[in-house]
């Protein structure tokens, strides 16, 4: 345990800054999975929406510096190449 008052705030900060990472991060990950889940339904109108939404978490967790750009880049290519190939 820190000793020095200061250190004791960082300890409370970082854990806090913690929480709403995961938070966000648990998010991104629940909208990609319900993206998926419209995907393989085959449903191209539900899929969109969800990608909408996927693609906005996105970049709100690239926003917040959750999620590094090439990674998020990365990861809207990939689930554009899903939605596209939706009724090929």
């Amino acid at each position: 345990m820190p000793n020095i008052k200061s250190a004791k705030k960082r300890v409370k900060v970082i854990e806090t800054k913690t929480l709403r990472n995961q938070m966000i991060k648990s998010a991104l990950k629940t909208y990609i999975k319900k993206f998926e889940a419209a995907a393989n339904g085959g449903n191209k109108a539900d899929a969109e929406a969800a990608f909408r939404t996927a693609v906005k978490k996105i970049d709100q967790a690239v926003s917040k510096g959750i999620v590094k750009k090439n990674t998020a880049s990365r990861k809207k290519a990939q689930l554009a190449l899903k939605l596209n190939k939706i009724g090929a």
